[in-house]
């Protein structure tokens, strides 16, 4: 099955994934792949001219951090969360990210792929140890997610997500 989308969608999917394997609850999860995904595009963005960041950016990230504030290493990056009495939430501008709205945003993206995609996804996560994935999932993503143009041509364009491509990188069990 192939699935025509964009690659934030599947970061954040995979990123969630990741999460749930290294210990997190879903709704953690969640919020983690979303940020995961949104760093890294604004990174990259960065890096192609698309985006800059907005003045005085530097000067709040100096300002003291609220005391629920924590840093959770996911994929390679250390993301700003917050500690809530419902558990780990990415931190979005200093409140704590929505797991229900990342819920609608992948069901609106991948629509009916969605749990093709996230059982594949599953499957491969499930195929490492935690600590062995932890050191492989960017790489894995980047064997997988769908291939675009280079540069600022392929930005925000779709894709096409080949699932039996990702159930191929599964490790027999």
């Amino acid at each position: 099955m192939v699935v025509k989308i964009n690659r934030a969608p599947v970061l954040t999917l995979w990123a969630a994934i990741v999460a749930e394997r290294l210990g997190f609850d879903e709704d953690e999860a969640l919020t983690l792949g979303k940020a995961l995904a949104g760093y890294t595009a604004q990174s990259k963005g960065q890096r192609l001219g698309i985006y800059h960041p907005p003045p005085g950016e530097e000067s709040e990230e100096k300002g003291e951090a609220p005391p629920d504030l924590v840093f959770v290493n996911l994929m390679g990056r250390s993301l700003p969360a917050l500690m809530t009495p419902d558990g780990v939430r990415a931190a979005e501008k200093g409140k704590p990210s929505d797991p229900a709205k990342v819920r609608v945003y992948l069901q609106k993206k991948f629509g009916d792929g969605l749990a093709p995609t996230r059982k594949v996804m599953r499957a491969l996560a499930l195929s490492f140890p935690p600590s062995h994935l932890e050191a492989e999932a960017y790489s894995l993503y980047e064997r997988f997610r769908p291939p675009v143009e280079k540069g600022k041509a392929g930005w925000g364009s779709e894709g096409e997500l080949d699932l039996d491509k990702i159930a191929r990188l599964a490790r027999p069990t």
